[in-house]
């Protein structure tokens, strides 16, 4: 075969070849929330379906960010994302290697963790998304809801089941006030 031959019929694979990693770039980043960094929710949502199918001591939270609205209302929207990405950021440090992060949308965030030893620290991580975060020189006063459900406590160890264990978890926090988490 000539070169000029070689040539022209290897320019449709490498049109493919470039396209299929542009498709998969564009997907792995749908997959991850711009702001944080953490997966969205329909990346998340496949990776813990898994992890809470394979492991038995699993633990599944929601946590919200109390009173959100009212840092952006009263510092700004550049404000919020820097409370947003601290919030990520000490999330995803508490997960370790040990699980998955995700921030389902505005202010909400989920995880996974897999390794029962590392469960029992829920209140580091109470503390740590209680922390404040600094903003433009001003200190901002953070909380946040944290709601869990440990898998062995669901009759069918599925992920829509544990999610609405650890909303209902959450919001029987929040209804405590701010900075009272359920234990």
């Amino acid at each position: 075969m000539d070169p000029q031959t070689l040539a022209a019929a290897g320019l449709p694979a490498l049109g493919w070849a470039l396209h299929s990693g542009l498709l998969r770039r564009r997907l792995a980043t749908a997959r991850r929330d711009p702001l944080t960094g953490l997966h969205t929710r329909a990346g998340w949502t496949t990776r813990a379906e898994h992890l809470i199918a394979k492991h038995p001591n699993a633990l599944v939270l929601l946590v919200d960010l109390d009173d959100f609205k009212s840092i952006n209302d009263t510092h700004g929207h550049a404000a919020g994302d820097t409370v947003l990405t601290a919030a990520a950021r000490r999330l995803a440090d508490w997960c370790g290697r040990h699980g998955i992060a995700a921030r389902l949308g505005g202010d909400e965030f989920a995880a996974i963790v897999t390794d029962p030893a590392h469960t029992a620290g829920l209140f580091a991580l109470r503390t740590a998304l209680a922390e404040p975060v600094t903003h433009n020189r001003r200190t901002l006063r953070v909380s946040a809801s944290v709601g869990h459900c440990h898998r062995d406590q669901l009759p069918v160890p599925v992920l829509t089941d544990a999610l609405s264990a650890a909303d209902a978890s959450m919001y029987a926090a929040k209804g405590h006030g701010r900075r009272n988490n359920t234990r």
